[in-house]
């Protein structure tokens, strides 16, 4: 979710569902290492739990990267073997390491040896003529030995060799059954499904089979979807007034206002909060043309609220 799940969105995500694990977007340790780290990991306290996601295939700059991580107090330390971009390729990481499960052993063992975070692994069912459960199997069997003890499984293969990133996102199909073959051969490891999951009821079936289920879309472009899951299955509890997570934001808008940051960073990620409810346009249509504009502040919000009906 590359310059989607920002500290922004990670914090408005915590409102919706206390219960869910977050995850901040890729974060190369190149740039953590040769740039502004602490800017770059940046997160606010209420995010936990919350890992860091890293990119990279150099061992030693992924440990710098988990030991500085580790030090300021992330709950998971992930690293990206799933992503299908133009810029992670020519960078030698993210789904091209699906290639190369040794190299991917050793930047895990390298960096649990300089931090007590556990490290864990975040990838494909397979990568262009890597097609199959054995191989599979091989990389996950490979990379265990490594040190790490859980697998987020995008249940798709990526094309990297004539699909774009966006369409290796919905082109491969979909293969749950390769996922749940892999729990049923492991374990003793955790395995987290990901990929296509955009129903409720849904959820519930595929924890039946594995430890976990991430979901990112449908999250990020119906966000109070987490709301809905957090009371299905984690607290238990009615979620919360979408007025109320508005309400709840405008301190948090405040407080970065303050610092400098610009109102539309925050707010572009709470366009979809009133998703399928009736003013929901209104909503997104208001922030939009108003947010960016110099000096835009919560009256923008306010505004926004305005135009929803009540019930909404």
């Amino acid at each position: 979710m590359m310059d989607w799940t920002d500290r922004h969105c990670r914090y408005f995500m915590r409102l919706l569902s206390p219960g869910a694990q977050l995850y901040t977007e890729m974060i190369t340790a190149a740039a953590i290492r040769h740039g502004d780290a602490l800017a770059l990991l940046r997160y606010d306290e209420a995010e936990h739990p919350v890992a860091v996601q890293l990119g990279g295939s150099d061992a030693q700059s992924m440990a710098h990267a988990a030991k500085l991580a580790g030090e300021l107090g992330y709950d998971e330390i992930n690293i990206n073997v799933g992503c299908p971009s133009d810029r992670v390729q020519s960078g030698q990481f993210g789904a091209c390491l699906m290639a190369e499960p040794k190299l991917v052993a050793d930047c895990v063992s390298a960096m649990q040896a300089v931090t007590d975070v556990p490290v864990t692994v975040k990838t494909r069912i397979g990568i262009d003529d890597l097609d199959s459960y054995d191989y599979l199997a091989h990389f996950v069997e490979t990379v265990a030995a490594g040190g790490c003890n859980k697998f987020v499984v995008h249940a798709r293969i990526a094309i990297l060799a004539g699909l774009s990133p966006k369409e290796n996102r919905s082109v491969p199909p979909l293969n749950y059954d390769r996922v749940f073959a892999l729990k049923q051969a492991f374990p003793q490891l955790q395995i987290v499904l990901n990929g296509g999951v955009t129903e409720l009821a849904a959820v519930g079936e595929l924890l039946e089979k594995v430890d976990g289920v991430m979901i990112g879309r449908r999250a990020y472009h119906e966000p109070y979807f987490l709301a809905e899951l957090e009371q299905a299955y984690l607290s238990g509890k009615p979620p919360p007034d979408r007025r109320e997570i508005v309400a709840a934001m405008i301190p948090y808008i405040e407080r970065e206002l303050s610092e400098g940051e610009r109102l539309n960073r925050i707010t572009r990620h709470m366009l979809g909060l009133f998703a399928r409810q009736p003013g929901a346009r209104s909503w997104r249509r208001s922030i939009s043309e108003t947010a960016h504009r110099h000096g835009a502040g919560i009256e923008v919000l306010l505004a926004a609220l305005d135009a929803v009906p009540e019930a909404a």
